[in-house]
């Protein structure tokens, strides 16, 4: 099991950082907004998308479509 991370702010884990930097949200901020912000990363390591709390993984999945 994992413990508990920080996702925003100055104690925010480097895993999180990198995956707000590469897509900020919509509005241009950075931070997670609420929990089961989902971020779509490629064979690469490309954060390709972000996708907001909402998100069925039915949306997801065309998107993701595309990839394979």
């Amino acid at each position: 099991m994992f413990s508990k991370i920080e996702v925003n702010g100055d104690g925010a884990c480097d895993l999180y950082t990198f995956l707000k930097a590469a897509q900020p949200r919509e509005d241009g901020q950075g931070d997670i907004s609420w929990n089961f912000e989902k971020f779509l990363v490629d064979g690469d390591g490309q954060v390709v998308a972000r996708f907001a709390p909402p998100t069925s993984p039915e949306d997801i999945g065309k998107k993701l479509a595309g990839m394979l």
